[in-house]
């Protein structure tokens, strides 16, 4: 076998921009789609060319494809846990968007079942697969600035003005709208939140790997929206090495996607650490442009994980999120939305 054939459950933008991504990729094949949306999946099967008998309606049935090797799970968060477990019974390798839950219990269940068997994991972190992320981890690792000690973090847009950012359409503070209703996995900490709090994880891992497991979180301060979902937040991840990190997101602010580590020696900056559209790294006043041709994001996420099956692999590549640091950075959001200092 030597390419990797894939199905999607679930059908919104998130689904639409994964999709597109195949075309820039050669050892992965979208071959199947799910969606409770019958006019959505027919509308995906054209434009994708999948066959009519691999486009289902319901979730159920694309889990007994034996064609389909893995399964992207594009659902609301509040359903991830549910359809992980699914995939699991059905023995099929899995990568969920994020965050792959909603709270630290859920993705300890997962982490106990996928213990018993043999099946690929990954959480869709897509920056973590980018050549940015892997040029910043090995700036770090020459030791360009020195001994690492602290780091800001953001991720935040004003989704109820700006008519469209970030994928966000101009969107009313309601608790139907799956990013405002606390049951489906709202607030701007899961949503947003989540991306500068796994990097956090990755750059402390770097200072001295395995301290990065224990960390405390203080001065939290999270905004509560009328829909009970926080609006935007803050916190600072104090790791157990003594490297600090201050995050935060939002959907009432325009905080961009910037991140500036801070070390003995200097400091780097990211003006764009998740979409990585620059795919520029600042290194101590000194630009420095990762030179490659546009590319899907999602490309290079479906062309490592297609790789890691290949090879027989049942973990994402390196610098890719890790099991453990899908927990662990489930444990950190648990806590940040329920400003918990501990």
């Amino acid at each position: 076998m030597s390419v990797i054939n894939w199905g999607i459950i679930g059908l919104g933008n998130i689904a639409y921009n994964f999709a597109s991504a195949f075309e820039q990729v050669k050892n992965s094949k979208l071959i199947s789609l799910a969606s409770e949306n019958n006019e959505k999946l027919e509308k995906f099967g054209k434009q994708f060319n999948i066959k009519k008998d691999f486009c289902y309606n319901g979730y159920d049935e694309i889990l007994s494809n034996n064609e389909v090797d893995i399964i992207y799970i594009a659902l609301p968060h509040s359903l991830h846990s549910k359809w992980i477990i699914k995939c699991v019974e059905a023995k099929k390798n899995i990568l969920t968007e994020k965050p792959a839950t909603i709270n630290l219990a859920e993705i300890q269940k997962i982490n106990q079942d996928l213990n018993k068997c043999n099946l690929f994991f990954a959480e869709g972190f897509m920056y973590r697969f980018h050549p940015q992320t892997s040029t910043l981890v090995e700036m770090i690792r020459q030791n360009e600035i020195g001994e690492l000690n602290e780091m800001e973090s953001c991720f935040g847009t004003n989704i109820v003005e700006k008519k469209n950012i970030f994928g966000f359409r101009k969107l009313k503070i309601n608790k139907e709208n799956r990013l405002f209703k606390k049951e489906l996995g709202g607030g701007s900490i899961l949503d947003l939140g989540c991306y500068p709090s796994s990097l956090s994880i990755l750059i402390a891992s770097l200072k001295s790997k395995g301290l990065e497991n224990k960390v405390k979180l203080t001065d939290i301060k999270n905004t509560i929206g009328p829909s009970d979902v926080d609006l935007e937040a803050y916190v600072k991840l104090n790791f157990q090495n003594d490297f600090v990190s201050s995050i935060s997101s939002s959907f009432k602010s325009n905080l961009g996607k910037m991140t500036k580590i801070i070390g003995s020696k200097g400091e780097i900056i990211i003006p764009d650490s998740w979409h990585c559209k620059s795919s520029m790294i600042n290194v101590n006043g000194r630009e420095h442009i990762i030179n490659q041709k546009y590319k899907n994001i999602f490309s290079y996420e479906i062309e490592s994980i297609s790789n890691s099956l290949l090879n027989s692999e049942l973990n994402p590549k390196f610098p890719a999120i890790t099991r453990n640091e899908t927990e662990l950075n489930m444990n950190i959001l648990d806590k940040w939305i329920n400003k918990n200092e501990t």
